[in-house]
Parts: C-alpha cells; structure tokens; sequence
C-alpha cells in the first residue's frame, strides 16, 4: 500500500525504517508513469519499505524543504534522514536496487 504524505505528516510518517517518497502532481506526465511502478513495488516490498506520495502542491512547505525543483523526484530516507534522491521516471529493477543498499 502507498500511503498519502501532507505536510502535517510527513516527519512522523518517515522518521523510521526505510521510506521512499514520491513527490509528485497531479498535472505531471511523468509523475503518471511513475505511480503505477510505485505500487507494484508497494506491493511486492510492503513488508521491508514504507511507499508514500507527497502531492507538492498540496504540500508546498515539504517539497521546499527538501527543494524538490523537478517531479517526479522519489527520496529514500533511512531512520529519519535522507540518504538518497532520484529524479525523473526509474523503472522498477532500479528502485529495488537502490533500496536494496539500505535493507542490509
């Protein structure tokens, strides 16, 4: 499942475990091509990986904060922190490798 981050929620709902994050809009074509690959892994990795969407103009005060310029960028926070940020459309295989590093 990929659970919907606001700003209201987002330090709480990622200050554990292994989160990637989806910053993404609602006009955004590569954000639409993104999605569906988001779930699939929500789906096959739910146990290990936290899956969140964070709409930027519906949550403007996070995607600042962690200057977001481009969508879809999709963040990997280990434990609270950032520890790596992707930009653009990345298709599956790429995204169980980069969260692979930090299931170890």
């Amino acid at each position: 499942m990929v659970k919907e981050f606001t700003d209201k929620n987002f330090a709480s709902a990622t200050a554990e475990g292994v989160v990637l994050i989806d910053f993404w809009a609602t006009w955004c074509g590569p954000c639409r091509m993104q999605g569906p690959i988001i779930e699939q892994l929500a789906q096959e990795m739910g146990d290990q990986v936290t899956f969140g969407k964070l709409d930027v103009d519906e949550n403007p005060k996070t995607a600042q904060e962690f200057q977001i310029m481009s969508i879809p960028t999709l963040m990997i926070k280990k434990d609270g922190q950032v520890v790596e940020t992707l930009v653009g459309v990345h298709m599956k295989e790429q995204l169980k490798e980069a969260l692979a590093k930090y299931l170890a």
